[in-house]
């Protein structure tokens, strides 16, 4: 293996240069909106509307995609500041074989959001099928499109790709189309928009309806906010640049103003959706609001717009993530049928209808690590990192035969506790695991095991972009002993 069989210095995990980095602030807004197009947000509007009127589901869920946008961006900026993604940054709280717990969940967790977006894809193809042949077997629809989506991206096919492009337009289109039919459907049966619940609640029941819409847009984004460094380290950012919100303006631009709006604007759909059709599940929607034609290109624009966002989304970072783990002896085709295996197994037809329920456990266990990382990165290491220690097999980052206890602890109790206190299940995660792996990390783990940046925080040596600084300089030597044929320039 290259590098003397340390896996550790894969060029696709290397630090990102300055010259590197291509993605502004009008890039990632764009960026923003097609990630945020998802049909699956839809439960959460219409789980929230069975229990509290349209504009508290809407003030909930901007409340909830503002904080976990603050998430995003304090993490996000170990990728502006240093270049690194999020499993190699994780070798620091988590240790160089640590890291990869973690990252298994982060893998398991998009293998399941692949196999919730086949789903409603399944769902279309089935609809268009009923439409044309009469023919009605949605889960044979749904093994097929998964396999046809696994096949395109183990072979690496970039076609489907090119309609990444028009998917959250035409998403966008479909929803505003599916909010005025529906909003008119709920009107013709006596339901005002606006004041309309399912079951309304009061006082200390409302406050709790309330929470858990806030917590489940938390938990729908808290994967991102964990694994933002591996986007963010392609974000164009001013070198030597010290003050905070001008280095990390991209950033807040599109986590704080562009998500907020898009997840607010389809939950709100999915809550108008139930009170329409009695049911969240947008391809049912669909089918009770169109017909004929109309219908049929509704649904195809549906599937194509799940396949080419799966692709890049979800099936992508969750293949590369097993691929990692597996080492040479799982090729990426292999990480691709693993996570496509899981996405089965997880039987997203049912998950739909529990997930609220589940993205309060997910975004506990998540905002846990995203805890971790924010205690880590800003208020023990200060922002200083050993970059070149993060890739050696046996540097400062190996501790106890790979593993740092201080962050496996730390996880391990703030996800327990976060899922003992649903309601508040992100913000407990996140503040427990903070709390817990400063205390651990800082008057034990670090004891035993010195960190150089702690012992000479040194701006010149271990910031990054602050001070001008690309890492690539540190790793050239080791760059220089890979064949031609694999280095990254």
């Amino acid at each position: 293996m290259a590098n003397g069989g340390n896996y550790l210095k894969s060029p696709d995990l290397l630090p990102v240069t300055h010259q590197q980095r291509s993605i502004g602030t009008f890039g990632f807004a764009v960026i923003w909106i097609g990630m945020a197009i998802v049909l699956a947000a839809f439960a959460i509007g219409g789980a929230g509307i069975m229990s509290l009127p349209l504009p508290m589901v809407i003030l909930a869920t901007i409340i909830g995609s503002v904080l976990i946008g603050v998430f995003m961006t304090l993490i996000g900026d170990i990728g502006i500041e240093h270049g690194l993604s999020f499993p190699v940054y994780m070798r620091a709280p988590f240790g160089t074989f640590g890291t990869h717990l973690p990252s298994l969940v982060r893998g398991v967790t998009a293998a399941c959001w692949f196999g919730i977006n086949t789903y409603f894809g399944a769902l279309a193809i089935n609809g268009i099928l009923n439409l044309l042949f009469g023919f009605d077997n949605w889960f044979l629809c749904f093994l097929i499109f998964a396999a046809l989506q696994l096949f395109n991206t183990s072979l690496g096919i970039k076609s489907i790709e090119r309609f990444a492009d028009l998917a959250a337009p035409i998403i966008i289109l479909i929803s505003c189309w599916m909010y005025i039919t529906l909003a008119d459907n709920a009107t013709s049966q006596g339901k005002d928009v606006w004041s309309w619940v399912e079951s309304p609640t009061t006082g200390m029941a409302a406050f709790t309806a309330f929470m858990v819409v806030i917590m489940a847009n938390m938990g729908f984004w808290a994967t991102l906010a964990a694994d933002m460094p591996s986007l963010s380290r392609f974000f164009k950012a001013p070198k030597n640049e010290r003050n905070w919100f001008k280095r990390n303006k991209t950033q807040l631009v599109g986590s704080l103003i562009v998500m907020p709006i898009t997840n607010t604007f389809i939950v709100a759909i999915g809550a108008v959706c139930y009170m329409a059709v009695a049911s969240a599940d947008p391809v049912n929607a669909l089918q009770q609001s169109a017909s004929g034609f109309i219908l049929g290109i509704l649904l195809l624009m549906i599937v194509l717009a799940q396949w080419s966002t799966n692709t890049s989304a979800n099936v992508i970072p969750a293949a590369t993530i097993f691929s990692n783990i597996g080492g040479p002896k799982v090729p990426f085709w292999a990480g691709v049928i693993i996570a496509g295996v899981i996405g089965i197994l997880a039987q997203p037809w049912s998950l739909f209808g529990v997930l609220v329920n589940a993205l309060l456990i997910i975004g506990g266990i998540l905002t846990a690590i995203v805890g971790i990382l924010f205690a880590d990165y800003y208020l023990i290491r200060k922002r200083r990192v050993n970059v070149k220690e993060l890739y050696e097999l046996d540097g400062q980052y190996k501790y106890m035969n790979g593993f740092n206890l201080a962050g496996l602890i730390a996880w391990v109790i703030g996800g327990v506790l976060a899922n003992m206190f649903p309601t508040y299940s992100s913000l407990i995660g996140f503040f427990a695991g903070a709390a817990i792996y400063y205390v651990l990390a800082k008057y034990w783990w670090f004891k035993k095991y010195p960190q150089a940046e702690l012992d000479d925080p040194s701006d010149e040596k271990y910031l990054g972009i602050t001070v001008g600084r690309d890492w690539d300089d540190i790793l050239v030597q080791e760059t220089e002993k890979v064949p031609s044929i694999v280095r990254v320039k």
